[in-house]
């Protein structure tokens, strides 16, 4: 009796997942065959770009511009730290994180794929000072999370390039 109602229940769920237009992440389609992805100096961001457009798709990752149907220029990345409120005593006690990431998707012509871009992401957290090492290790936790946010969003605008007209 007990194997039925377990059954039913997985049958139901079932049911309402995809009654509701869930479905899993398959393969994301890129209108291009291959990319190179090329920054001025080494970033973790890039790492994580090249992860997931390796993972995600059928899309070739190459090693060379000239290889590459599309170039993703990642042009800037900056992580900025800034305090947002003060307490009474005049101790900090929230900051603001910010990352900047610019980048640009070219071809070999030169012609743009997509207009030059800047993803934005800011976060704040409180901060006190018997608890500095906890903040310490919750800021890196936020600084991940945003790249990791940046990244899905470069990811989502890829999806959106188009061939330009010649």
């Amino acid at each position: 009796m007990s194997s039925s109602r377990t059954w039913a229940a997985t049958l139901a769920a079932a049911a309402l997942a995809a009654g509701c237009g869930f479905h899993l992440r398959g393969d994301v389609a890129y209108p291009f065959e291959s990319i190179f992805i090329n920054s001025p100096q080494p970033q973790p961001i890039v790492t994580e770009l090249r992860r997931n457009l390796a993972g995600s798709s059928s899309t070739k990752l190459v090693d060379a511009p000239k290889d590459a149907t599309v170039t993703l220029d990642i042009t800037n990345v900056v992580d900025d730290k800034s305090v947002l409120t003060l307490s009474t005593g005049g101790r900090v006690s929230e900051y603001a994180l910010t990352k900047r990431v610019s980048f640009i998707l070219r071809d070999k012509e030169g012609h743009d794929w997509l207009p030059p871009g800047e993803i934005v992401i800011r976060r704040s957290y409180t901060f006190n000072e018997s608890e500095v090492l906890a903040r310490e290790h919750e800021e890196t936790r936020t600084l991940k999370e945003m790249q990791t946010d940046a990244v899905q969003q470069i990811i989502r605008r890829l999806q959106s390039a188009r061939k330009p007209l010649a």
